[in-house]
């Protein structure tokens, strides 16, 4: 078991080392510091080991800390907070117990480990998942105490915590494992079906959606389901040590990893294909040049580009009808309504990185036309690069505008019916606001596009920096959600800020695009 656990730990440890050598080398500034045979460097490598080591005790410790910092802590509503915590705890541990099994993924070192190497499957999972377990519970344990004592929890219950995380891990994990046994079908938390995606979403709705209404889970409800649940995962250990099929398992979770990166490039390429109109007869345009070029992609990947935003403008404009008909039943809500919408427009800076088709768009640009045309020299020469941004940034603008006008008018019309405000200014604020952060991600998602080009020729992403960008710019967004200001204040500044950046984007697209705007080696 020892031996097994070394070396699984050295795959994965050489893995994330080349991972990080390599994300060093796509660094602009860092890139040409670096020698050539960067890999054979031992002062670099031992550099990226310490990293490495240094990443997989922030992974245990400081991301469970974040988590409960941001998920679970600070979420009030002007409720008890104790009712609240645990409310919110237990609907995304449930959620995090099928989304984040530790057993049931697809990852390259499990490729690596059972396909290439052919090591004992039952060992190395038993060894590495409860491995997993146990870095869940130590990284939890300092933090539940923390957080939930801050939040009124008595030390026992708080102990609780990070034994009930693993218990549900623990409790699903033989569960699927029994239904393995049973339809001879493996889960794979990597390929998650629509009816994974829709509790996702209504376990974040009732976790974070409920409490607004001040609907909670009774503190005493949470706390018996706790136990219950670490009595079941107890209980789990003896399946999850007998099952059998460990091997035939993973030889179908990882059937779609063999030849990994190219099988990726070429199911994303096969599905952009099956979205793309293949009636090109009937696709015409009387514009010239790069307008032309332009106008007939866009015709003919309307499915990938209009079908989404018209599905989440419809889903808007009836969430915003459904609470208009709720006022009539509960005048009580309206108020609610209206202290959340004058006090948490931060919010839907999250909401409309979420809904935006800025990294859908660029990537549809990529693989069906600049894959292809970035070959040709006139296709690369700054006139026509900046053209190109230009028309793609009106189009893109365009897309994304749909179901934030949605959301800003419904904004404006929920507020207007729910008492309404003394400063009229909110109600246009409300609109203009959401508009300009559609505004902003359509400009961000198109710069970085140009700036940091992440494809190569495999269509695989291959740039660090822009991966690095892109989770900035997720954990930015996230930590809006906490953030409540007053909407004339906070629409103020984000207007102000859109103005700024989509000035700053094309100054740095015009100086520094033809150089960058390339597929990468």
């Amino acid at each position: 078991m020892i031996k097994t656990l070394k070396i699984s730990f050295s795959l994965r440890n050489t893995y994330r080392v080349n991972s990080i050598l390599y994300s060093l080398k796509q660094i602009p500034l860092v890139k040409r510091l670096l020698p050539a045979a960067l890999y054979q460097v031992r002062g670099l490598k031992i550099f990226a080991n310490i990293l490495s080591l240094l990443w997989e005790v922030l992974a245990v410790f400081l991301g469970k800390g974040l988590y409960l910092l941001i998920m679970v802590a600070p979420a009030t509503y002007g409720l008890d907070r104790r009712t609240v915590f645990l409310h919110i705890l237990v609907l995304l541990s449930i959620l995090g117990s099928f989304s984040n099994t530790y057993m049931f993924n697809g990852g390259k070192d499990k490729y690596y480990a059972l396909i290439s190497l052919r090591m004992n499957a039952r060992e190395y999972t038993l060894v590495n998942y409860g491995y997993a377990i146990l870095k869940v519970i130590a990284g939890f344990l300092p933090f539940a105490v923390l957080f939930g004592m801050a939040a009124r929890i008595p030390l026992w219950q708080c102990l609780m915590i990070p034994f009930f995380v693993a218990g549900l891990k623990l409790t699903v994990a033989a569960w699927r494992l029994e239904e393995y046994q049973r339809k001879g079908t493996a889960y794979n938390e990597n390929r998650l079906q629509k009816v994974g995606w829709l509790l996702i979403v209504l376990l974040l709705a009732a976790a974070y959606g409920l409490p607004a209404l001040g609907i909670l889970i009774p503190g005493t409800a949470s706390v018996l389901f706790m136990a219950a649940s670490i009595v079941s995962g107890l209980v789990s250990v003896r399946t999850i040590l007998r099952f059998p099929s460990y091997r035939e398992m993973y030889q179908e979770i990882l059937k779609h990893n063999e030849n990994q990166l190219d099988q990726a490039a070429k199911i994303q390429r096969e599905q952009g294909n099956r979205l793309i109109t293949k009636d090109v007869a009937g696709i015409e345009s009387s514009q010239k040049g790069f307008e032309y070029l332009n106008e007939l992609f866009i015709r003919r990947h309307q499915k990938i580009l209009w079908k989404s935003v018209r599905r989440q403008a419809a889903v808007c404009a009836g969430i915003a009808a459904v609470l208009l008909a709720a006022f009539w039943r509960m005048p009580d809500l309206k108020e609610k309504i209206n202290e959340l919408i004058m006090t948490y427009l931060p919010y839907f800076v999250f909401i409309m990185y979420a809904i935006n088709r800025g990294t859908g768009f660029t990537r549809a640009l990529f693989v069906n036309c600049d894959h292809s045309l970035l070959t040709y020299s006139f296709y690369k020469q700054p006139g026509a690069i900046l053209r190109l941004f230009q028309i793609r940034l009106r189009e893109i603008i365009k897309i994304n505008l749909l179901p934030a006008a949605v959301i800003g008018a419904g904004l404006a019309v929920l507020l207007y019916a729910s008492g309404g405000t003394d400063n009229p200014l909110n109600y246009g604020v409300l609109l203009v606001s959401i508009l300009c952060m559609s505004v902003f991600f359509s400009v961000h998602y198109l710069t970085i596009y140009y700036l940091l080009q992440p494809y190569n020729a495999g269509t695989e992403i291959k740039s660090g920096t822009y991966q690095l960008v892109l989770t900035v710019t997720y954990a930015v967004c996230f930590l809006f959600m906490r953030l409540q200001m007053p909407t004339l204040l906070f629409g103020g500044m984000t207007i102000l800020f859109c103005v700024l950046y989509c000035i700053a984007a094309c100054v740095l697209v015009y100086r520094f695009a033809p150089r960058t705007f390339r597929i990468r080696a």
